[in-house]
């Protein structure tokens, strides 16, 4: 819960969920070294609505053991919590819990959500986090692949994050009981706190004055950490293409990510520090960094798994009013940009294709912000999200 994603895709469903009554032992692992720092804030939110949080040390090292000591140190919290009172149901965030979901429900008849996120093992492989060359990242990837059948089909509900995915999985005849109970629920965004009209044009003045950034110069954000999924490469070599036509813009990078790693291969490819900003910010903060720029971008490698993804910044972008220059293939991205008009697509990685992306975004007069935020709200705001938790929820707990 101190890492960002869990301060914006878990923490606010479950204080939404908690005014409408449902009460919540949130168990967590922690990294040792961000709970030190952010233990004081997640207690407070917690407290704030009720909701029991047992925070667990996360393992990283050595890989497959460190999972199996954590999922044991989870099965041991799970039976102690157990002893006092019993769970009418079991939420799980992707697959390490949902092995533990699975336990609870044959062991003591728990009921067991599977908000599975994502393909996790297809994530592992498409990452290059598991190589099956390796024997044993072979034998871990299969494991996961039957337990992933296991848990469609042994699921009271499951939760996906695309409709993509949901179709993905209507087609496995592996799968039993099919087709089995889909919500979907993409990674929601907080309206009240993305709101453009809480940003004063002083603000953004100042922020722009302090980023060295003259107030007429077009500005493209890039939003978030740059991880195994974002092709940083081909955003420099998009951007280069945007200077090629408007050569005074900058690429602002909103991240915590080594700022030299990013001016490395910026300098690869052609493009000077002085097109560049990197900039931390907090979530709070993050809206001020949207409000301030012109686009923004992204890049996700358009991979089987990532048909399961449900990028947060998309949302997150919306919500400000901006349009986003992104890929297509990747998890309902293709669907939202053009039914909401929030973008441009970006179909191949070519500077051809970059030069139709740039002309489409740049002479055309019909993105308009109102609009782009309703797009938003209709279909990643929070609230939605928050109703559709309550109603698998209430559909769960009441059959039978």
């Amino acid at each position: 819960m101190t890492d960002p994603l869990g301060q914006s895709q878990v923490l606010p469903y479950l204080v939404g969920l908690s005014k409408q009554g449902y009460q919540f032992t949130l168990i967590s692992f922690e990294k040792k070294e961000r709970i030190e720092k952010g233990r004081t804030g997640i207690e407070k939110i917690c407290q704030e609505s009720s909701i029991e949080w047992c925070p667990l040390l996360y393992t990283k090292t050595p890989p497959v053991l460190s999972t199996l000591k954590d999922l044991r140190a989870l099965k041991r919290k799970i039976t102690s919590l157990q002893s006092v009172a019993r769970f009418d149901l079991v939420h799980c965030r992707s697959y390490i819990t949902a092995l533990a979901g699975e336990w609870m429900k044959k062991k003591w008849g728990t009921k067991f959500v599977f908000d599975m996120r994502g393909f996790w093992a297809d994530e592992r492989v498409d990452g290059k986090i598991w190589n099956l060359k390796n024997p044993l990242f072979k034998m871990v990837f299969n494991f996961f692949k039957k337990k992933e059948k296991d848990f469609l089909s042994h699921a009271d509900h499951i939760i996906s994050l695309t409709h993509n995915a949901k179709q993905v999985i209507h087609s496995w005849k592996e799968v039993s009981n099919q087709p089995v109970p889909i919500q979907v629920i993409p990674c929601c965004v907080d309206l009240a706190l993305f709101d453009p009209a809480t940003i004063k044009n002083a603000s953004i003045d100042q922020l722009k004055a302090e980023l060295g950034i003259p107030s007429e110069v077009e500005v493209i954000s890039y939003i978030g950490s740059i991880g195994t999924w974002y092709m940083l490469p081909e955003m420099l070599d998009f951007f280069k293409q945007w200077l090629s036509k408007k050569p005074e813009s900058v690429l602002l990078f909103v991240t915590n990510d080594n700022p030299d790693h990013i001016l490395m291969a910026a300098g690869k490819a052609g493009i000077t520090a002085a097109s560049i900003r990197i900039k931390p910010a907090t979530r709070t903060e993050v809206p001020l960094f949207i409000a301030a720029c012109d686009y923004s971008l992204f890049f996700i490698k358009p991979v089987f798994s990532k048909k399961a993804s449900s990028p947060t910044k998309q949302g997150e972008i919306m919500a400000m009013g901006k349009p986003v220059i992104c890929n297509s293939n990747v998890g309902d991205t293709d669907y939202v940009v053009k039914e909401y008009h929030s973008g441009v697509l970006v179909n191949d990685f070519s500077n051809t294709d970059y030069n139709k992306a740039i002309e489409e975004v740049t002479g055309n007069d019909h993105f308009n912000a109102v609009t782009i935020r309703e797009g938003a709200r209709q279909f990643f705001s929070l609230e939605e999200g928050v109703r559709r938790y309550a109603e698998v929820y209430h559909t769960v707990l009441n059959e039978g």
